[in-house]
C-alpha cells in the first residue's frame, strides 16, 4: 500500500463523476476504505480500483477478474 497515490474525496468524485456527498456515503458506510489523514479522507488507488471491480456488472477480463477475486480471499 505505500506504493499506491492517494486521492481525496474531491478527486474521486470528479471521476466518478458523482458528488462529493455520494463518496463520502460510500465512505461512512463502509463500501469505499478511505484514510482520514487529518485535512480530510483520502483514498488510495488500490481501494478505489477494488471498490469499483466489485460493483462492475460483468468482468472485463476473465483472467483479470479471476485474479481479482483471488487476492481477495488472500485479505
Amino acid at each position: 500500500m505505500p506504493q499506491d497515490r492517494y486521492q481525496s474525496v474531491q478527486d474521486i468524485a470528479k471521476r466518478l463523476e458523482v458528488a462529493e456527498a455520494t463518496v463520502r456515503q460510500w465512505i461512512k458506510s463502509g463500501l469505499l476504505r478511505a484514510i482520514d489523514i487529518g485535512k480530510g479522507w483520502r483514498i488510495a488507488d488500490y481501494d478505489l480500483e477494488r471498490f469499483l471491480i466489485t460493483r462492475q456488472t460483468a468482468p472485463r477480463d476473465k483472467d483479470r477478474a479471476a485474479t481479482s477475486v483471488q487476492e481477495d480471499k488472500k485479505m
